[in-house]
């Protein structure tokens, strides 16, 4: 069965900013490699000075009668671990035994020597790993954090890191800034459905920044029947939309030939069933490779949570920008 947060954010993105601050070893491999945003790769006769290459963290043999190893990572944003995915690809006699995973909430800015004394809170018990897998494994206790601590006993080799969970925006902050992106992952959006994503993650959306390539995007398959396909997005938060950006750019030959937007005030949950749908922007043509903005065009609806981006037929879309007001 698949677990299901892995739907949820990565925390420790560095696309959102997270980063790998301390660890007390990483002789065969750098802690940095822990949370690169690429899938690991095996390099076939490639090694170092130390022995050979792996694309991940690796700590050298315990030969000082310690227990384990460890690494620290600073969230992209502050949220909660609802489970992580301790990834051990291409690690095969040489991933850990076990690992285990706390998290503490201080400051996103604190320095190693202050997350040393930081009040640390264990979120995922010490779980045996599989090597070359993937391990999701659901947090234990719901809790805050700006940083997490991935334990490996006693030592060895994670390709990757991945701690999936809810944001926690600082509303009351962001309110005063007037307007914001209601929707962006950075203050707790989340894109909860689609009908189809079979070239580009329907995540990528409302992700930071602009998108790099056709793969940083939203991209649907080519559609050979009736109707079109849509994208469902939680808002952060409650709040009436003023301002729409629908950026097609690097998708120059299979943009949408047009969009709608629909919204719906419901819970800030994940389910979306019985939710009242009222338009919120009409069908409106796209152009392939553009960056498009939408004002006048919107209907008064009201404060909403959710919005249904429609595109007709198919095709792709790089990000979808929905700035309001909080409510």
């Amino acid at each position: 069965m698949t677990a299901t947060f892995l739907d949820l954010v990565d925390l420790a993105s560095e696309r959102l900013g997270g980063s790998v601050v301390a660890a007390n070893d990483e002789f065969f491999a750098p802690k940095e490699g822990l949370i690169n945003a690429a899938a690991p790769v095996w390099i076939e006769g490639k090694y170092t000075e130390r022995g050979k290459w792996m694309d991940g963290w690796e700590t050298r043999r315990r030969r000082d009668g310690g227990d384990h190893d460890w690494c620290i990572v600073r969230l992209g944003v502050r949220g909660v671990v609802r489970g992580v995915d301790v990834e051990t690809t291409f690690f095969r006699g040489n991933f850990p035994e076990s690992c285990a995973v706390d998290a503490c909430d201080t400051s996103p800015l604190a320095a190693a020597d202050d997350l040393s004394r930081a009040s640390w809170r264990e979120v995922v018990p010490r779980t045996t790993l599989a090597g070359d897998s993937h391990n999701p494994i659901a947090a234990a206790v719901e809790a805050r954090a700006t940083h997490v601590r991935l334990r490996i006993f006693p030592d060895g080799g994670v390709a990757r890191l991945r701690v999936h969970g809810d944001v926690t925006a600082d509303w009351d902050r962001l309110r005063k800034r007037g307007d914001v992106d209601l929707a962006a992952v950075e203050h707790g959006g989340l894109v909860v459905a689609c009908s189809d994503m079979f070239f580009g993650s329907r995540h990528n959306l409302i992700m930071p920044g602009d998108a790099t390539h056709m793969g940083d995007g939203w991209e649907t398959k080519r559609r050979r029947g009736a109707g079109h396909d849509w994208t469902i997005v939680r808002l952060g938060t409650a709040g009436a939309i003023r301002r729409v950006e629908v950026d097609t750019r690097h998708f120059k030959g299979n943009a949408p030939g047009a969009c709608s937007l629909e919204g719906a005030a419901g819970e800030q949950g994940r389910d979306i069933a019985g939710l009242q749908w009222g338009e919120l922007l009409p069908r409106i043509a796209l152009q392939p490779h553009t960056r498009h903005t939408f004002e006048d065009d919107l209907r008064p609806i009201g404060d909403i949570t959710h919005v249904r981006f429609n595109i007709y037929p198919d095709g792709g879309v790089g990000r979808l920008r929905l700035f309001g007001r909080p409510r």
